[in-house]
């Protein structure tokens, strides 16, 4: 990645922080200026779900070619998907905290994350158990397939068939959270920026597992 496209990253994303805090708008809607918090829960939490289907993906390569570096994709994704989880926590309970009183109320997308969590901390675990490289490779190839399958039931379906604090998912039109054309540009902009945020981090991480497998042949 040259220098253009570093600018160009720095660029969006310091757009949209400054335009996610600072832009006035004539909220709609009962939660007022906390309304905010969607510019960045909502990105995290994408990124996340969009990292963990790619780990998924690349885990499908692996068990096909056996090529190591699928497997180095997929673990980077996933490394990458958690780290994202854990700031689509963060942010959600911030605003659970101004919202609901606490930071942590075992709302359904609350313990859904949790769960996730969990999956993927074992994932993490199974790769540390194993030293063989191509033993862990397919074992931890396997168990992201697996672990993918949780996730569109967890954060999509859990969360709309049980009662749930959180904000109605219809909030472009019709739900808590009411989105003016300028709410809705911004909101997209740091959709945009948190993407091509991700991909940058991720690119940067498979070429650090790339040279630590290739430290590790020597």
């Amino acid at each position: 990645m040259n220098l253009i496209h570093k600018a160009f990253i720095y660029f969006v994303v310091a757009l949209a922080i400054i335009f996610g805090f600072l832009t006035p708008f004539d909220f709609n809607n009962v939660l007022g200026e906390k309304s905010r918090i969607i510019f960045f829960h909502v990105p995290v939490a994408w990124i996340s779900v969009l990292a963990f289907f790619i780990s998924m993906i690349y885990s499908v390569k692996f068990i096909k070619t056996r090529n190591l570096f699928n497997e180095i994709v997929a673990f980077s994704a996933a490394e990458i998907g958690f780290v994202f989880s854990i700031l689509a926590t963060i942010t959600g309970s911030i605003f659970a905290k101004f919202t609901w009183g606490s930071f942590w109320n075992w709302d359904p997308r609350e313990t859904s994350i949790f769960i996730l969590f969990l999956i993927y901390g074992a994932y993490f675990s199974l790769r540390i158990s194993i030293d063989s490289t191509e033993k862990k490779a397919m074992l931890s190839s396997v168990y992201l397939i697996i672990a993918f399958i949780t996730v569109p039931f967890f954060i999509f379906i859990m969360p709309r068939i049980v009662s749930s604090l959180h904000p109605s998912d219809t909030f472009f039109s019709k739900g808590t959270i009411n989105m003016s054309m300028g709410m809705m540009s911004v909101f997209f902009l740091c959709l945009f920026a948190f993407t091509i945020l991700f991909f940058w981090i991720l690119n940067l991480k498979i070429r650090i597992e790339k040279l630590k497998s290739i430290k590790n042949l020597k």
